[in-house]
Parts: C-alpha cells; sequence; structure tokens
C-alpha cells in the first residue's frame, strides 16, 4: 500500500523543482523562485532530522508557500477583473505574510490607488461576481462528472473490501492468470472503477478532476468517453501481455489511472499535432513534464505499476492522433 507520507514527499520535491525549472525557461518573479528554494531547504531538513514525517513537512511548507499564494493570486485575478479593487487589496496584504516579495507590495499599493480613485467616482463600481455554477469546473462536462460518481459508487460497493485482495478480485481486479486462463475478459474493465483504499481514490479522482475538463471540452463528452474507456481497456491488455511476455511478474491491479494516463495521452496527441496555435507549445510542454514527473513517481514507488500507466499512456496518444 503507498504510504501518504511518500506521495507527499514527492510532491514537496518535484513541485518547486517544476517551479524552479519554469522559472528558468520563462522570467517569472523573484519571490517563487526563493519560496522554491524554501521548501526544498524544509523538505530537506525533514528527510535528516524527521524521515518518517518529512513529507507532512515538506507538504506544509509546500502548502504554505507555493499552493495558497497561487490560488490566492488567482482569485486576486478575477476580483481585479470585476473591479473589486478593495476585496483585492485586502487579499494581496493577507497574501505578502506567506509569500513576501516586491511584486506583491506594488499590486497591493496599485490596488489602494485604484480603490481611492473608484470610491472617488473616477472608475466603474464593483460589478457583480460570477456565480459558483458558472465558475464551477465541471460546468458542462458530464462525462467527467459521470465517471467520477460512478467511481466513488463503486468505491462504496467494496466498502471496507478496498484493501482486502480477496474482495477486489471477487469484484474484478486485474489478474492475467484469470484473464487469460479463466478467460474472464470482463476484469479488462472492472478493474478501471476498483480502487484499493480511499487515497487510491481520492488522487485518481483529483487528476480527473483537473485534467478532464479541458479535454472534454475540447473534443466532446462522448469522444472523452472513448478515450477514456479505451485507453483503460489498452493499459489492463497491455499489462497482459507484457506479464504473459514475462517483462512484468504477474500481481493483481486495480484504479483508474491507466484511464487517466490515457487522458494525458490524448491530450498530449491533440496538442502536438497543433503545436503551431497560440499557447498550444506551452501546454504541451506542461503535458510532457506532467509524463516526466508521473514516471519518476512510478520508478521509485513499487506499489505503482508503470505499465499500465505507459500502456494507458501509448493508448490514449493514439486515440488522440485521430479524434
Amino acid at each position: 500500500m503507498i504510504e501518504l507520507n511518500h506521495i507527499l514527499l514527492f510532491l514537496a520535491i518535484v513541485s518547486p523543482i517544476a517551479v524552479l525549472a519554469r522559472a528558468w525557461r520563462r522570467e517569472m518573479a523573484r519571490s517563487w523562485r526563493l519560496a522554491s528554494c524554501v521548501v526544498l531547504a524544509i523538505t530537506g531538513i525533514g528527510l535528516l532530522l524527521f524521515r518518517k514525517e518529512a513529507g507532512y513537512i515538506g507538504a506544509g511548507a509546500w502548502f504554505a508557500l507555493l499552493f495558497l499564494p497561487a490560488i490566492g493570486l488567482k482569485r486576486v485575478a478575477e476580483l481585479s477583473a470585476w473591479h473589486h479593487y478593495a476585496d483585492a487589496r485586502r487579499l494581496t496584504s493577507l497574501l505578502r505574510f506567506v509569500h513576501p516579495g516586491r511584486e506583491l507590495r506594488q499590486q497591493e499599493n496599485l490596488f489602494r490607488d485604484l480603490q481611492a480613485r473608484q470610491t472617488a467616482g473616477h472608475l466603474p463600481p464593483p460589478a457583480a461576481l460570477p456565480s459558483w455554477r458558472s465558475s464551477n469546473r465541471l460546468s458542462g462536462c458530464w462525462a467527467v462528472t459521470a465517471l467520477i460518481i460512478v467511481n466513488v459508487i463503486c468505491f462504496a460497493i467494496e466498502g471496507r473490501g478496498s484493501t482486502n485482495p480477496v474482495t477486489l478480485s471477487r469484484l474484478g481486479a486485474l489478474d492475467t492468470n484469470l484473464v487469460v486462463w479463466g478467460h474472464q475478459y470482463w476484469r479488462l474493465g472492472t478493474a478501471l472503477f476498483l480502487h484499493y483504499g480511499a487515497l487510491h481514490l481520492l488522487f485518481n479522482l483529483f487528476a480527473l478532476y483537473i485534467l478532464g475538463p479541458a479535454l472534454e471540452r475540447a473534443i466532446g463528452g462522448v469522444r472523452f468517453l472513448f478515450a477514456y474507456l479505451v485507453s483503460g481497456l489498452g493499459s489492463s491488455a497491455g499489462v497482459v501481455i507484457l506479464t504473459l511476455l514475462h517483462r512484468i511478474t504477474s500481481a493483481q491491479l486495480v484504479g483508474a489511472s491507466g484511464c487517466v494516463m490515457g487522458v494525458v495521452g490524448t491530450l498530449a496527441a491533440i496538442l502536438l499535432r497543433d503545436r503551431h496555435q497560440p499557447e498550444a507549445r506551452a501546454r504541451l510542454m506542461n503535458v510532457i513534464m506532467i509524463i516526466c514527473v508521473q514516471v519518476i513517481f512510478d520508478r521509485y514507488t513499487p506499489q505503482v505499476s508503470m505499465s499500465a500507466h505507459l500502456c494507458g499512456l501509448a493508448t490514449g496518444f493514439c486515440i488522440g492522433l485521430f479524434l
């Protein structure tokens, strides 16, 4: 079973490195580079002094110094776009406590000036902010929403047996011997909707929530559903074939991660095909970074099937070339 400390430690190391890599490729605020170095330093100290809790320590620093400022700055931009300068100034002032830097101080002074001009009547009054429904990430994405619901229902059916190999096998976990010699081919599909514990489910659904809506809006719900399911089947079939060829050892597998990697592969193929379009190249680089991070994570996490992820990725990429 994958330990939460291991996942958080990986996040606390890779995320700041990704920020530094992006800073190297393009001009970024000095405060982001400094915050990334601080997160890496805190994580390193945690590894030296408190190895078993290092992931939690590093993740706490990442949450406070990188994640919260990123979410907060996005909200500041939204408030500014709708002329809520007073709220934007207050939020910017709060962000300076966890992300100090000259840029935020300049931004706070700008909002203070805009607020004064708005009070004097020289600027438009604050507009009504968009409703939650209109800003909901899943708005209009029926396929992603349905898949999240189905996965949650299947996990509820697993109940307390979600970490019991016997229960998972009975419900349809992928087992090469049962598929090939028992002719239970339905396991290629049922395994995609089973998960080993709540943590496994949450990570897969979070990845689907982050990556899925963009692809569904680009290709439509029916095509997204097709890419998701076929990528998952390709992932399962690839694992069976590699096991028969003795390239990997036989193991019981469950989870939607092969499907999610198929979504990444499909998105990569579409961006590669349209790489000459504005911003497509930058988005493609982000997708490639996601793939590299996943491969590194799989390499140093024995409980995760790299073969399933790569087979799903390859299947999704092939689908994306023809969509």
